[in-house]
């Protein structure tokens, strides 16, 4: 092809991307005209999107397969405990509402933590792992709608997995057991409906009391590009309270832990209810989730996007 002809093929180039860009009329910060903040990542897409998951449907799952390796257990196990003193454990087997409650029980101080952080911890590592985040952010969708977004299809999933776990265990308990009435180690009893609204109030304290979880997890999804570093530093932090909370030495420096008052759901299960430790413990964790959001917010608002 001779110069001249070249110089036409440019020319024409030019004037057709040119024409592209003068027929897309654009706003002044550079986006499309017509182009809507409000419909950029919708929560059924990403709600889909992480159903889809395979570590979704095993976390979710677990929480129906749990109640049924229970009762396998109960089923198989002997109880060699010492005479005398009776535990929540040991009228599991008394009822539907009380094999919820040990359900509970057992998985509140540890499993169910690592299911919110996995969810939380996922939801900005994971994108920067797979190298979309920058891509997702280029659409564009505004660092605040997106981390919005994100955290709440996270706390979704998060409140569907506590949702499940005692339904599940409602459903198989008063078929292994009965719907009977609410038992209680200090010797009370409610009726099967009083109990309902007792297991209710239980669960969403435990809702609450888990909230610092989801912030740690989503500051520290902000702050690395390893999903795994994010979810294994939120479970790691949790135990490590924990265990500083068992250490009859820091007196009352135990009192503001996050994990001080894991248990004081229990106060649900005397007549009348003592709100005292549930009130303190859902207003110190609801003011570390508070905490924790805002510096997740922060830093991701300032964090340079390279992956």
């Amino acid at each position: 092809m001779s110069p001249v002809h070249q110089d036409h093929s440019a020319d024409a180039a030019v004037a057709a991307m040119s024409a592209v860009h003068t027929a897309v009329p654009v706003n002044p910060d550079g986006t499309p005209q017509g182009f809507r903040v409000g419909r950029t990542l919708p929560i059924r897409v990403e709600l889909s999107r992480q159903l889809r998951r395979r570590r979704t449907q095993f976390s979710l799952g677990f929480m129906v397969a749990l109640p049924i390796i229970l009762v396998i257990s109960f089923a198989f196990g002997t109880n060699n405990g010492a005479r005398g003193a009776v535990s929540l454990v040991d009228l599991a087997t008394s009822g539907a509402i009380n094999f919820a409650m040990v359900s509970l029980f057992f998985s509140a101080s540890f499993l169910l933590i690592v299911i919110i952080s996995l969810f939380f911890g996922d939801t900005i590592a994971s994108e920067a792992s797979w190298s979309s985040l920058r891509y997702l952010l280029a659409m564009p969708i505004p660092r605040i709608r997106l981390l919005r977004q994100k955290v709440l299809v996270a706390g979704l999933l998060s409140v569907a997995a506590l949702i499940i776990l005692p339904v599940t265990a409602l459903i198989i308990g008063s078929i292994a057991y009965g719907m009977n009435p609410l038992s209680t180690p200090v010797g009370e009893q409610f009726t099967f409906s009083e109990g309902l609204v007792r297991l209710g109030l239980i669960v969403g304290y435990v809702a609450i009391q888990l909230t610092w979880v989801a912030g740690l997890a989503l500051l520290l999804s902000v702050s690395t590009d390893a999903p795994l570093g994010a979810v294994g530093g939120a479970v790691l932090i949790s135990i490590l309270s924990q265990i500083l909370n068992q250490i009859d030495a820091l007196g009352d420096i135990r009192n503001w832990l996050p994990t001080h008052y894991s248990f004081a759901w229990t106060g649900a299960l005397v007549d009348p209810i003592r709100w005292d430790d549930m009130i303190r413990g859902g207003f110190i964790s609801l003011a570390y989730a508070v905490v924790l959001t805002a510096l997740a917010v922060l830093r991701f608002r300032r964090k340079d996007i390279t992956s």
